[in-house]
């Protein structure tokens, strides 16, 4: 048997494989997956499994790990490392965060909101807020109730009530109904939006604006059929609005300002 030569054992550089490099799925990163040739940026990591979002506004989940693409190479994604902030924590309002605060009991005072989404909004961003203050925040179902509803509650000194209005704008049937209820003990504010939905910057959503719909056809409906989105209302605002909202840093400062003065006109004793 032949001596074995030095060079057996040498292997030519090309053909040896290189580790795939690992990338973090931090949020809008644009990842291409191969086999089915979708293309999206992150928009979300939930588990073990991140969101993609093309520029049709189409999202696609995939499960993390190899298989992906980034700048025309192999990757293999893996969830974000979250590093601890170096500052006083800041609660998704930008108010300072209380860490493992016990929620306050409930004061008497409420605010109204005008329907569930405008709920869910305030309380994804202030919810924080709204627990070490003790105020609890109850969705309206539409405001030709709130006559009926102020009237029943007795706002008094100590029990104040504040509500939020969609579409306030001088000379409407919501401001009429304001200045009727508008006393020392109850505030109504409200934001010049036509629904919750657009106090959410259009660039968050990924849209340059929130489309024209024509007075007389359902807003939230037509707004879908324009960006053509999913024609279920309830799952565009979940999934392709409320999840993609934050901070306040995501709203309009129309809405901001009027969510903090209910806040503090219910607080004040």
């Amino acid at each position: 048997m032949p001596p074995r030569s030095p060079y057996d054992n040498l292997v030519h550089p090309r053909t040896v494989k290189k580790p795939v490099p690992q990338v973090e799925a931090e949020k809008d990163l644009v990842v291409e997956d191969p086999s089915s040739g979708f293309v999206g940026a992150v928009i979300r990591c939930e588990k073990d499994v991140v969101h993609l979002e093309d520029r049709f506004g189409k999202v696609r989940g995939y499960p993390l790990g190899p298989g992906f693409w980034v700048d025309g190479r192999p990757v293999v994604l893996v969830r974000p490392k979250h590093t601890a902030p170096s500052g006083p924590l800041r609660s998704a309002s930008g108010s300072l965060y209380v860490d493992n605060a016990r929620a306050r009991v409930a004061r008497a005072g409420r605010i109204y909101v005008e329907g569930k989404h405008d709920a869910e909004l305030v309380e994804k961003v202030w919810g924080h807020d709204l627990r070490i203050e003790g105020v609890v925040v109850e969705p309206l179902h539409g405001v030709d109730d709130l006559p009926a509803i102020v009237k029943d509650f007795r706002p008094t000194r100590g029990r104040r009530l504040g509500v939020l209005v969609d579409h306030l704008v001088k000379g409407s049937k919501e401001s009429r109904i304001a200045e009727q209820i508008t006393g020392e003990h109850a505030l109504v504010v409200g934001h010049p939006f036509i629904d919750i939905w657009q106090a959410v910057k259009p660039q968050v959503v990924g849209i340059k604006a929130w489309p024209t719909v024509p007075k007389g056809e359902d807003w939230k409906s037509g707004v879908c059929t324009r960006l053509g989105w999913e024609d279920d209302t309830g799952y565009v605002w979940a999934q392709r609005i409320l999840a993609r909202v934050k901070s306040f840093t995501d709203l309009e400062p129309q809405l901001l300002g009027r969510v903090e003065e209910l806040i503090d006109f219910v607080t004040t004793d």
